[in-house]
């Protein structure tokens, strides 16, 4: 019974995400939604950049400290290890869907691309973007990722194992590939509000500060080969002067 609840739980967690996840599409890019980035009734500045920052620091915190081996060997006393992924996607979520909720607008522009082919062009960049973050997820194990395998790998009593490090296809040469499909997404914008310009830029700092504590966690995982591929790729795009570094001995 346990594994059974286990399994619905990890999938019921994966539905909302899901769900979450496209609504954010459509909140970034101002498409089908009811409340996107840029509608709703606009206050003033200063408290509305107040509400939106904090929002958006909520969400980096959250991810940030539940996100770390420290923490999940303490949250693990509560929750099973099975849902430990599914419970983080889970909160995840609800953070996501509370920012999305209750963002406040500002519809201001700060820049508009009228010439429609560029302005195509720029929203296909954004569209790539999204597009990268879901393969990014698949190129790692998509359902190890949100919580799916391990509910699942209960109810069949089979036990879910941390992989080999490997670096498939655009791992290769980035190591942070999903986090610059969101960033492409977030910037790539062919008209940019100022609420949509905050949120980017908030988000990106919330992207650098996560890196920066998920590598010192792959270090200490990894050791040795992280830090040799740390060195010879990127960290949000190609490393395109790696090899002559190399070769001059650097």
């Amino acid at each position: 019974m346990k594994g059974l609840l286990s399994a619905l739980y990890s999938a019921v967690v994966y539905l909302v995400f899901l769900a979450v996840f496209l609504y954010l599409v459509g909140f970034v890019e101002g498409l089908v939604v009811p409340k996107a980035i840029d509608s709703g009734a606009v206050g003033a500045l200063l408290p509305t950049l107040a509400v939106d920052l904090s929002l958006v620091f909520l969400f980096g915190i959250q991810h940030s400290i539940m996100a770390r081996p420290g923490f999940k060997r303490v949250w693990t006393r509560i929750v099973p290890d099975a849902s430990e992924r599914s419970t983080f996607v889970l909160v995840a979520s609800l953070v996501l869907a509370l920012l999305c909720w209750q963002w406040r607008p500002l519809p201001q522009p700060v820049w508009s691309i009228e010439n429609p082919v560029a302005a195509g062009a720029v929203m296909a960049l954004s569209w790539l973007g999204w597009g990268l973050v879901l393969l990014s997820t698949y190129l790692i194990s998509h359902f190890q990722l949100f919580g799916l395998s391990q509910g699942f790998a209960r109810l069949l009593g089979r036990e879910v194992k941390d992989g080999p490090f490997v670096t498939p296809l655009v791992y290769r040469w980035i190591r942070h590939p999903l986090y610059t499909g969101f960033l492409v997404a977030f910037w790539a914008a062919p008209q940019m509000s100022l609420g949509r310009l905050v949120f980017s830029v908030a988000m990106t700092l919330c992207v650098l500060a996560g890196i920066a504590f998920e590598e010192r966690d792959l270090i200490a995982q990894f050791g040795t080969r992280y830090l040799q591929y740390r060195e010879r790729t990127g960290m949000l795009l190609p490393r395109l002067w790696a090899k002559s570094r190399r070769t001059a001995g650097v």
